[in-house]
């Protein structure tokens, strides 16, 4: 039985991909695994029999990556699950940003006092012409599955669509439109485009990287899109390039005090992965990842293990998470062979500063075998599975 932790409200569609295996609920304690949204975890006091934690959700700002690591704890996001309903928002923003559409609808609210308000609204229009986005250039900044959905969806709508993106994986290229077309830097992409959209993470060094400099570069009037994550954007640059004009308009899905109520700037609630469809597919990835994890010890869409993905076909499955060091692969290689255990199947993976080994045997392996691998050099912990 495994004990799963709800730190938000999770879609039931979602928690009913648990089968009678597992429970779950806001008042777990002891928990294997975590299933989290927005609440933050920083300060959260992880008991020693946490394995995973899953975000229904891309961004895992909220996450102590480091410190989990160092735990053995594995962070599983979920890549593309919301892709859809963050693109349908960008693309109503794209017209958002071009036809005063807003702006206009405020202006007429305004007007309910006046007995012949149908007039005057004619007659006030014309304060709030913009531009067809047809025949516009797009430049998106990551190529994801959110950005290239955008790409493709721009497309669509008759939009020219450069990309720029130097970690573009292998299902997205091929996922990306034909008709896109490849920017070879971000300068590229500053110079040639009429409405920029971003879409990567927040990272050391992405964030405040559309700054005063990168301002200087884009086109007057450019129309500038957030909805990747806030701290990309340097507000106080950004204000100042939208007082000058240089940024026409700045629509973002993260509220911050200083671009409240001002001219040309939209603020959304974060609305990106606000609906049904988007929080039940992000759910569904969750648990599934968590399942597999826990069951079967594989890893998938983790951001802090390496993906490692192996078929069950022995009795006994070794999970070994480690620092990535030299010989540790050794060192149990050689501690099976001691104790005449065979290896059916072994594989291994590193990412950064961190290793994940999938170890299979049909022989029994006892505990006192384990607990000499958990104790060599660089081995964070050790969990095994029988079927």
């Amino acid at each position: 039985m495994y004990d799963i932790k709800l730190l938000n409200k999770i879609s039931q569609v979602g928690l009913d991909e648990f089968d009678t295996n597992y429970s779950y609920g806001e008042d777990v304690e002891n928990e294997d695994a975590i299933l989290v949204r927005s609440a933050s975890l920083h300060d959260y006091d992880f008991n020693s029999n946490l394995k995973a934690i899953a975000r229904a959700g891309a961004g895992v700002n909220n996450i102590p990556i480091e410190k989990c690591s160092e735990n053995g704890i594995v962070v599983f996001n979920t890549p593309g699950a919301n892709a859809n309903a963050v693109k349908e928002l960008v693309i109503c923003s794209l017209f958002l940003a071009s036809r005063k559409i807003v702006e206009s609808i405020k202006w007429v609210e305004g007007l309910k006092d006046d007995l012949d308000v149908a007039k005057t609204a004619e007659k006030g229009k014309s304060n709030f012409v913009g531009p067809e986005i047809e025949g516009k250039t797009l430049g998106i900044i990551g190529l994801g599955a959110i950005g290239v959905n955008v790409a493709n969806a721009a497309i669509k709508l008759n939009m020219k669509v450069k990309g720029y993106d130097p970690y573009i994986r292998v299902d997205a290229a091929w996922a990306l439109s034909k008709h896109a077309r490849q920017a070879a830097s971000l300068e590229e992409i500053y110079k040639e485009c009429d409405y920029i959209s971003i879409h990567v993470p927040s990272t050391k060094e992405t964030r405040g990287f559309l700054n005063k400099e990168a301002f200087a570069m884009m086109k007057d009037g450019v129309k500038l899109l957030n909805f990747a994550r806030g701290d990309l954007v340097n507000n106080e640059d950004l204000l100042e390039a939208v007082a000058s004009g240089k940024v026409g308009k700045y629509i973002s899905d993260f509220a911050s005090p200083e671009l409240l109520g001002k001219d040309n700037i939209i603020i959304l609630p974060h609305l990106g992965a606000s609906t049904p469809e988007s929080e039940d597919n992000c759910a569904k990835m969750a648990v599934s990842e968590i399942r597999e994890y826990l069951e079967n010890g594989n890893i998938v869409n983790s951001v802090n293990f390496p993906g490692v993905k192996q078929a069950r076909e022995s009795k006994t499955r070794i999970c070994v998470i480690n620092k990535n060091v030299p010989n540790i692969l050794a060192r149990i290689s050689n501690l099976f062979a001691d104790h005449n255990l065979n290896i059916e199947n072994m594989v291994n993976r590193s990412r950064g500063e961190y290793a994940y080994t999938l170890i299979d045997t049909d022989d029994e392996v006892r505990q006192d075998i384990i607990d000499r691998i958990e104790a060599a050099k660089g081995v964070i912990n050790v969990r095994v599975i029988v079927d």
